[in-house]
């Protein structure tokens, strides 16, 4: 079951401009629709209960009172119901009128946030009518018969890091928006109560500053804004509503409907919370004051049903994301090591070439590498060496890849050498036991780093992001390079970075690397063909899932093992996701050790797992604690 999971909801009623009885009414049906479905909050647009263009209607008694009424019917539906309403209306105090978001739940007023920055161009004229929050002396509001406190910084705590705070419509466009003092104050939610006109190219430009906002304070960000039934004297409104996370847009609707609209969105505060922590500079401002109001806790959701989650999270959704994003990747790779390869003097580079995904992915950025310094690939020497588990299969595409690509190749089998070691430290050669399989893997680099030095070269590292997290190296074997091209990638990601080679490369290359991406994953180390990695350690698809939101988000076993099955329903049972995840805490744990002693490499993505910057931790650190 998920814990610390809510859903939200950003509304757009069908408003009567100037009939706050009828907004009522409105307003309640999207109250019920979200209550129903387990939300722990509801946004509604600014002056929803009024309607945006009532105009000098606003400076009518009957309409303010009206507006008052409508509030209290429905801060009465609120009573026995924790979710949290939040509706805009004017209030007025003394002879000011302030544009507000009234904050309601369980029959209970909160607070009153008001509108900071009132726009007065163009189309706008809102300062006729209203005045900014700022002006707001503290004279005591009452409001529905009861005492509500008021301002520009109130902070909404409901426990749970589900803290949150809300601004108005433009002051979402200010130089500096209240909603800054209010994420730095320690709300990971921003509702924006909005009522913006539509105009050519906007609903672009708002998408990107909504997204752009929850990137800048690490938090989620809920919009609303007024619907197409707003008065269209001058203005359309199209009623937008948005919600995002992280500069990621978690949920939108389709615009201008006339029947209004409920976007939900399914989020975890403590999230945005982690982000935060790990971001030094986020808690090197110093924050303003905020007034915080402690709330009742608002539901929680055990399960999803509009959040889709990933199974490849470090892979993009879109073929044209994916390609950009292995475009960059490949750009980063290809850059660090010509820095190396210009910095150190080296005249060769050297990979060891199994025909596996890895390896390939290496030899590729080698070529990249030798293109960027416009040196011939004949620089690269790439080293296939047969051992007692070798596969024709692999054997013939690494034979393939290094002809196709340009590079020298070399062929050295292992065996004999292997079979004397053997000899000499009395092993016997049928026991296949893990000395079996990292003599091997120790001879090649052996191999490998003693022809790097003969030619004065570089021995490129093939090991994966997935491999390093999971230990699946042989210590002082293949664990060690002289740079590891390949330690930010995660295995889920190479696959589509030797497609994305293939799908712009010449048929016979193409061809080669597509057969290359079919093939099974296997160390190659036993005699039989049968050798096969994820039969041992699961799938590196779920490995990858549990590497993302593990470091990432920091997330517990039990969530872990939720999200994914949430994630990978029909896909893997969860007796297959509990397996994995118990082998995955217990090898990231006991293999610290191999990555505390890592080779340089380039970081390419948010996750990496560098002793000298991401990842620092300690090799004998308990696993206990995570585990399910």
């Amino acid at each position: 079951m998920l814990q610390g999971f809510y859903r939200i909801a950003a509304g757009v009623p069908r408003v009567k401009v100037a009939d706050p009885q009828a907004n009522a009414a409105e307003v309640l049906r999207m109250v019920h629709a979200a209550r129903k479905n387990g939300c722990a909050a509801l946004v509604l647009p600014e002056l929803a209960l009024t309607g945006y263009t009532c105009g000098d209607l606003f400076e009518q008694s009957i309409l303010l009172q009206a507006a008052e009424e409508a509030l209290g019917k429905v801060l009465d539906d609120t009573r026995n119901s924790p979710m949290v309403v939040i509706v805009g209306l004017p209030v007025r105090v003394q002879s000011r009128l302030f544009n507000v978001a009234a904050i309601l739940q369980n029959g209970r007023i909160l607070g009153l946030a008001g509108k900071t920055y009132l726009p007065n161009y163009r189309e706008f004229y809102e300062k006729r009518h209203f005045r900014s929050i700022r002006e707001y002396d503290g004279t005591p509001i009452t409001l529905c018969g009861q005492t509500v406190p008021m301002g520009g910084n109130l902070l909404f705590d409901a426990g749970n890091d589900f803290v949150f705070g809300c601004e108005l419509c433009e002051d979402m466009w200010a130089v500096i928006p209240p909603s800054a003092t209010l994420a730095l104050g320690g709300a990971k939610l921003i509702f924006n109560l909005s009522a913006g006109p539509e105009l050519v190219g906007k609903a672009e430009y708002r998408k990107s500053l909504v997204a752009g906002l929850s990137a800048r304070y690490a938090c989620i960000y809920a919009f609303a804004g007024a619907g197409v039934h707003e008065s269209t004297s001058d203005l359309v409104f199209s009623g937008h509503a948005i919600v995002s996370e992280n500069g990621r847009i978690l949920s939108e609707n389709e615009r201008f409907e006339q029947n209004g609209a409920l976007v939900y969105a399914e989020i975890k505060p403590a999230w945005m919370e982690q982000q935060r922590r790990a971001w030094t500079s986020f808690n090197d401002i110093q924050p303003n004051p905020v007034q915080r109001i402690v709330t009742e806790p608002v539901p929680t959701i055990r399960k999803f049903q509009y959040r889709s989650l990933p199974a490849l999270p470090f892979v993009p959704l879109e073929a044209a994301d994916r390609a950009a994003r292995c475009q960059e990747i490949f750009a980063i790779q290809a850059t660090g090591l010509a820095q190396r390869v210009t910095h150190t003097g080296a005249k060769r580079l050297v990979v060891g070439l199994s025909g596996g995904l890895d390896s390939t992915l290496a030899l590729l950025v080698c070529a990249r590498c030798c293109d960027l310094l416009k040196l011939p690939r004949t620089v690269i020497c790439a080293i296939t060496m047969p051992g007692m588990g070798t596969g024709g299969r692999t054997y013939k595409n690494a034979c393939a890849l290094a002809r196709e690509v340009g590079a020298e190749l070399r062929e050295i089998s292992i065996k004999q050498s292997v079979l004397q070691h053997f000899k000499d430290i009395g092993h016997d050669v049928k026991n296949l036991n893990v000395v079996y399989e990292n003599a091997q893997a120790r001879e090649r680099t052996q191999i490998l780093m003693d022809v790097a030095n003969e030619l004065g070269g570089l021995v490129v590292g093939t090991g994966d992001l997935s491999e390093i997290a999971l230990g699946w190296s042989t210590f002082n074997g293949d664990h060690i390079s002289m740079y590891a091209v390949n330690c930010g990638v995660p295995k889920t990601l190479v696959r589509y970075l030797v497609e994305y080679v293939a799908g712009i490369s010449t048929s016979k290359l193409a061809a080669t690397l597509r057969d290359i991406n079919d093939t099974p994953v296997s160390p190659e180390l036993l005699p039989g063909g049968n050798q096969q990695t994820e039969a041992i350690l699961g799938s590196y698809t779920i490995h990858d899932f549990f590497l993302y939101y593990f470091l990432r988000y920091a997330e517990s076993p039990e969530n872990l093992q939720a999200l994914a099955e949430h994630a990978f329903r029909g896909q893997f049972t969860n007796i297959e996701i509990q397996r994995a995840l118990e082998l995955f805490v217990r090898r990231f744990f006991s293999q610290q050790f191999k990555r505390n002693c890592v080779p340089d490499g380039p970081k390419v993505g948010t996750i990496a797992l560098s002793p000298r910057g991401d990842w620092r931790m300690p090799s004998d650190a308990s696993a206990e604690p995570w585990h399910l």
